[in-house]
């Protein structure tokens, strides 16, 4: 059987666990993840296509970051759908 200190030492670590999991989840959720990961795409796809020579590179890496801002915001509502239907407990 474990001794007190070792189920203190246990409950210690789930605590601590558990911590870890709810700022990654904060994380995954924030505004500011999002927006990072809408600015790097920006970036991203225009240095691309100013590297290929494409006319206006910077207005038209506009289209992919948009995409990516709008799949962002559509993704709780799909999830919830998930979550109802196909998700099995």
């Amino acid at each position: 059987m474990a001794t007190l200190e070792e189920l203190e030492k246990e409950i210690q670590l789930i605590k601590h666990r558990n911590k870890n999991v709810e700022t990654n989840k904060a994380w995954e959720t924030s505004y500011t993840r999002r927006i990072l990961l809408i600015l790097f795409t920006y970036f991203a796809i225009g240095l691309y296509l100013n590297a290929i020579h494409v006319d206006s590179p910077w207005i038209n890496a506009i289209v992919p970051a948009i995409g990516f801002l709008l799949s962002t915001l559509s993704l709780p509502f799909f999830r919830k759908l998930w979550e109802k239907y196909l998700y099995k407990k």
